[in-house]
């Protein structure tokens, strides 16, 4: 998270954010504070806040507050910032050759977006003009992760089937809830515990998937050691820096990160409009390849509604793998609001797949509710902590004011819808690093490699500020 950042939301009330981030931590919940908010809270300014003034924060807010946090985590995410790149660039310019680092930056496709419509150019130019900033600060290779995308959908597709197949038998293999969203991930892991976690897809994220892939494969092919390459990610959301630093995606022996550092899209154009580099001035470079190969590849997208698309993939893939009906379009059908729809596939008038996407903490808390009382009946449910899905970010989305910029999302909607859709399975490149780099698609390189586990996190209560007591407030 922005240091910029922070202190904006600091600015909006401080001492009654710290206030009832307490309140909350012993009559709620430690880490998402205000999720219901029941009569007033007072603080040290003499405001009051209720649950219709102000109060209403979303998942990715709560996420963004500093209080759930041990000191370890702070100080892993204090350093995915602009200033520890700069450090980096500025060591590779000193003489001691020992401690250079190759830097690699890989752009998710949603961020893309975001720089086309600031830019006001199309999607592709916009792309290369975003490389040739990042090359001129000295970056030496720049990525989009529509690849690590590709792997993400396949293998998740894989693992519904797998859990559909055994569902008479594993109470815990359907609903089988998406695990790319990490906001998502962090508030299961650690409010939701074992009600969700056995449930969520063990694939692990794009963002993440293509850290193995600079840091393992990419690294290999440059016959270079992993902690000698610096990777970085740039994208839509803040709460991508907390998958960072998650332990499992760091080798201790080499004391490597599988991605060092996530900045935003909107760190990324603060810090073009900090050195006051226009559009004009920028050379247009084109995006480098994993595998190497010379010219320029047109950019394309998977299906999804400005997201990665993981239920119109699945959906399509299991009607066809479990039933023989192939699906060209999807017909969603609205239910509470936009953010939660649902996707039936019928057959003589009987329902064989039933999902759903629930996209914003609201919707998700309503997702839970129902859950517990054992009333999903849904077998996949993509799950988003922002509002609107990935294009909605906060990292990239959300406005002086603090609140999203609804007219940029909605530019942006219809530069992502611009860009043409290519299945992953017809990815040539995709099939020829399972062969070359996984050694096979139900290799134990792939289980290793592409996918992960998530389960209950104990809660970490010390991390709060203890001079407020409980008796200021009961």
């Amino acid at each position: 998270m922005s240091e910029v950042k922070l202190a904006k939301r600091k600015d909006k009330c401080e001492n009654c954010t710290k206030q009832v981030k307490l309140w909350f931590f012993y009559k709620c919940c430690p880490f998402y504070s205000v999720i219901l908010i029941m009569g007033k809270c007072k603080c040290q300014s003499g405001r009051s806040a209720t649950r219709n003034r102000g109060m209403k924060l979303l998942l990715s807010a709560c996420l963004s507050c500093d209080g759930c946090l041990s000191e370890e985590e702070t100080l892993k995410i204090s350093q995915q910032s602009l200033e520890e790149v700069k450090q980096v660039l500025a060591l590779n310019k000193k003489c001691d050759v020992s401690k250079h680092k190759v830097l690699v930056a890989s752009v998710c496709p949603q961020s893309l977006p975001f720089f086309a419509v600031k830019f006001g150019l199309d999607v592709n130019e916009a792309a290369h003009k975003l490389c040739g900033f990042l090359k001129s600060l000295g970056v030496q290779y720049v990525f989009d992760t529509t690849l690590a995308a590709g792997f993400s959908i396949l293998e998740s597709q894989k693992e519904f089937i797998q859990r559909y197949r055994r569902r008479n038998h594993d109470s815990h293999a359907l609903p089988m809830f998406t695990s790319s969203c990490p906001g998502w991930i962090r508030y299961s892991e650690h409010v939701l515990g074992s009600l969700v976690t056995p449930h969520i897809c063990t694939a692990r994220s794009p963002q993440q998937i293509m850290g193995c892939l600079v840091k393992d494969y990419f690294s290999k092919q440059q016959k270079l050691s992993p902690d000698k390459v610096y990777h970085v990610v740039v994208a839509p959301c803040f709460d991508k820096k907390f998958e960072a630093v998650r332990e499992e995606f760091y080798n201790s022996l080499l004391e490597s990160r599988d991605v060092d550092c996530v900045l935003t899209s909107g760190q990324i154009y603060y810090l073009m409009e900090q050195r006051k580099v226009s559009v004009e001035e920028l050379d247009s470079v084109p995006l480098d390849q994993v595998l190497g190969e010379g010219g320029d590849v047109a950019l394309v997208r998977h299906d999804g509604r400005g997201s990665e698309g993981f239920l119109e993939h699945i959906f399509k893939h299991a009607a066809k793998e479990l039933f023989g009906l192939e699906v060209h379009e999807i017909t969603y059908k609205t239910l509470r609001n936009r953010d939660f729809q649902e996707v039936t596939l019928e057959r003589d008038g009987e329902t064989l797949l039933q999902f759903a996407a629930v996209y914003g903490f609201r919707n998700i808390q309503t997702l839970v509710h129902r859950m517990r009382k054992g009333r999903v009946p849904y077998q996949l449910v993509e799950v988003l902590s922002c509002p609107g899905g990935c294009l909605s970010g906060r990292g990239q989305a959300e406005s002086e004011g603090g609140r999203v910029d609804k007219t940029l999302v909605q530019q942006m909607e219809e530069v992502y819808c611009s860009l043409p859709v290519r299945l992953p399975e017809l990815n040539p490149t995709l099939h020829t690093l399972y062969q070359d780099w996984l050694q096979g698609q139900d290799s134990s390189q792939t289980s290793k490699l592409l996918h992960t586990q998530y389960r209950p996190q104990m809660v970490k209560r010390t991390t709060f500020n203890t001079r407020w007591k409980l008796n200021d407030w009961f």
